[in-house]
């Protein structure tokens, strides 16, 4: 029997969990969709660093390990004591596989993951995780969701950075995934929609009209009356700008990363990152079909 999950991942800020309004993020907007919509899901906090939710994790890392235990007791920073955390899970695989293996593939199973990305960029601790949750008695079938907060695209040299980091969680996780732009409710004022398609498929033509070359009037993006060693000179330089170029190269090159938008307090968006997601893990073909007695028993809890 085969399960089904999405593994939630990005930048930290990109909506995945908790921000000001913690009902305006993607896994509790994604969890509240699912359950209006009467599907089952099983929710799996591995932030250990974590404390508020708008829907209480049925497995919660912080029962295993935390990350303010770690720090307090080997005196580590935020980073290491992370790093820490997901190596003590790794020994202790027990904890999901003993939660995991009752869960049915009615479920979908959702896990959030910490915000820094070196996790997903270039440490190997994320795809012992991957292959141990995709193969042998779990078997699940996995995608992941990698959020991108939307605002980036203010900044090109940002976004490119940005799709970088994806980019390379791609190639280091090996499963399938899905690209998000989210927070779009930030963005509708600050970038038309005409514009804001540019950036649903990374093109270094973006870096051809950068707002920021405009707004000092150089073609190299830096005031020239400016002192040469501030951080506004140097990032706005030559040097940086062939930075840039060369990162969106590899990005366009590799021809990998699209992306789609997402405004979790829209339900009609939800609904379409959920069908991405579904048939990334291809969720839809291992369902049984419903009897004809069963569908219109739906219809009518949904009429009430």
């Amino acid at each position: 029997m085969s399960k089904f999950g999405v593994l939630v991942t990005g930048p930290a800020g990109a909506g995945k969990v908790r921000r000001e309004a913690i009902e305006t993020t993607f896994c509790s907007g994604l969890i509240n969709h699912l359950r209006n919509n009467k599907r089952s899901c099983f929710y799996i906090n591995l932030d250990p660093a974590a404390e508020d939710f708008a829907y209480e994790p049925d497995l919660d890392i912080k029962d295993l390990i935390s990350l303010e235990d770690v720090m307090e007791e080997l005196g580590l920073g935020p980073n290491g004591g992370l790093i820490y955390c997901f190596e003590f899970l790794l020994e202790n695989l027990d904890f999901l596989t003993e939660a995991l293996d009752t869960v049915t593939e009615e479920y979908l199973i959702i896990i959030d993951m910490p915000g820094q990305i070196e996790l997903y960029t270039h440490i190997p601790l994320l795809p012992a995780l991957t292959k141990h949750l995709t193969r042998g008695s779990l078997n699940i079938n996995l995608c992941v969701a990698y959020l991108l907060e939307s605002t980036f695209v203010v900044d090109r040299a940002k976004y490119f950075a940005g799709t970088l980091s994806a980019m390379s969680a791609m190639i280091m996780l090996e499963l399938p995934h899905v690209n998000v732009l989210s927070k779009m409710d930030l963005v509708k004022k600050m970038v038309s929609k005409r514009e804001l398609k540019r950036f649903l498929d990374p093109d270094t033509s973006l870096l051809d009209d950068d707002p920021a070359d405009a707004a000092t009037g150089s073609p190299l993006g830096v005031d020239k009356s400016a002192d040469p060693n501030s951080a506004g000179a140097v990032m706005g330089g030559s040097s940086f700008k062939r930075l840039n170029r060369a990162v969106g190269q590899l990005i366009d090159d590799f021809s990998m990363v699209s992306f789609l938008q997402l405004d979790v307090q829209n339900e009609d968006s939800v609904r379409a990152i959920l069908s991405y997601i579904d048939d990334a893990i291809q969720f839809n073909e291992a369902q049984e079909p419903k009897e004809p007695h069963e569908a219109e028993e739906d219809m009518d809890e949904d009429m009430e």
